[in-house]
């Protein structure tokens, strides 16, 4: 691996520092921004932020300039998100868009299609949200009952989908359907886009335990879409989701703070019983396994840098960061309002270090052990891909999906 940035790298990073530093905070240990993930303030100081990266050239850095990318590469991509991190800004809007669905259409919408939609997402004027799971598939995304059935020149869809990010403020979707019953699970599938104000598309916002609304419910009654608007072959959604979930392995890798800094910044200030928390050996103990668990991170993203940086496709290994990262925030969250002993159940931002960071994140970061892939999920890939073990057994690879049984047979 070389950890070292090339002479057009470092020209690159220099760049987007310098335009960061003059438009944004430098981000401290415990600083995030002001409004709460998911809010209308939220997607309005979005918007703002999105033009100012697209007019500076920041926005779809990998995407072509002739659809209003910078027609960079992925190691400098790489490079913004590294630099964007070290500041204060508002995310959760557009990453599902520009990461996952955008790089979708791109791939198989029409040229006609990728000039329409792709300019007006990469300028922030249009938000995109990820159809895909379901209450009966959530990390079995091929288990999905939302059906597609051929009408003419459209197709109608019917079905729920569940936990889907932003779809409240979001104007456009990708979605995975099945549109043959009678076909095994993984080729009974298609893929479109649409438009979420559609007549027949119900949205209902869930509310979290930690207080924020983000995720949503989405129903489908009778929705009409263009064949025009299938993305890739009928019966060949998976091959199209597939794209889709190798982008949002890498988008969601990289999980929120309370992270390592974090901790150590609230062990430093917090007193116990017995003096400062920092002089005392349990705190000491699991700092110095979180620091390990950093390192190990930040070396494994490297491998993955390094790869982007010769021009390489990242692998399977990808997957190493999220399941790490995921779990070691819940455990820094919970310990650190372990830490704050009584007051820790105190959820208060004024009141609480940090902006009250450790006691939302206990809340949250279970759901983080899920979103993108669970924790069983992951490790499975990391299995059979990255080590080579044998693969699960699957009894019903080759099953009509009609045939699979259920709960209610």
């Amino acid at each position: 691996m070389d950890f070292a940035d090339t002479p057009t790298e470092a020209e690159f990073r220099a760049e987007v520092r310098a335009w960061l530093t003059a438009n944004a905070e430098r981000r401290e240990p415990g600083m995030v921004f002001k409004s709460k993930y998911g809010s209308d303030d939220l997607v309005d100081q979005a918007k703002v932020w999105q033009a100012k990266k697209h007019e500076a050239g920041f926005s779809g850095i990998t995407m072509p300039k002739k659809f209003g990318g910078r027609g960079g590469s992925a190691m400098e991509q790489v490079i913004y998100n590294q630099e964007e991190a070290e500041f204060v800004a508002p995310r959760g809007v557009y990453e599902i868009g520009l990461g996952m669905c955008i790089p979708t259409m791109l791939t198989y919408a029409t040229k006609a299609q990728k000039s329409r939609y792709a300019p007006p997402a990469l300028k922030g004027e249009e938000i995109w949200c990820q159809l895909f799971s379901e209450p009966s598939a959530g990390s079995d995304v091929a288990g999905l009952r939302t059906r597609s059935t051929r009408d003419g020149d459209d197709w109608v869809i019917n079905g729920q989908k569940i936990w889907t990010s932003g779809a409240h403020f979001c104007d456009y979707g990708i979605i995975v359907t099945r549109s043959d019953p009678n076909a095994p699970k993984h080729k009974g599938l298609t893929f479109f886009f649409l438009d979420m104000k559609s007549p027949g598309i119900e949205v209902k916002r869930i509310k979290q335990i930690s207080g924020t609304s983000n995720f949503n419910e989405v129903f489908f009654t009778d929705v009409r879409v263009p064949d025009s608007q299938r993305l890739g072959k009928v019966g060949e959604g998976w091959r199209v989701s597939i794209t889709t979930l190798m982008n949002e392995r890498l988008a969601v890798g990289q999980v929120p703070a309370p992270d390592f800094d974090e901790i150590f910044q609230l062990s430093r200030t917090l007193e116990l019983e017995d003096g400062p928390a920092i002089n005392n050996a349990q705190v000491r103990e699991n700092l110095a396994k979180w620091y390990v668990e950093m390192q190990g991170l930040k070396l494994t993203k490297f491998r993955t840098i390094s790869a982007l940086s010769q021009g390489e496709t990242p692998g399977p290994e990808s997957s190493i960061t999220k399941v790490v990262s995921a779990s070691k925030r819940q455990e820094i969250a919970m310990f650190g309002v372990d830490l704050m002993e009584s007051g820790g159940v105190i959820i208060d931002d004024a009141m609480q270090p940090m902006q009250g960071m450790f006691q939302e994140a206990a809340l949250s970061s279970a759901g983080s052990r899920i979103a993108g892939g669970t924790d069983e999920i992951l490790r499975n890939i990391i299995a059979e891909r990255v080590l080579g073990l044998p693969q699960d057994i699957r009894v019903d690879k080759e099953v009509a999906f009609s045939d699979v049984p259920t709960g209610e047979s």
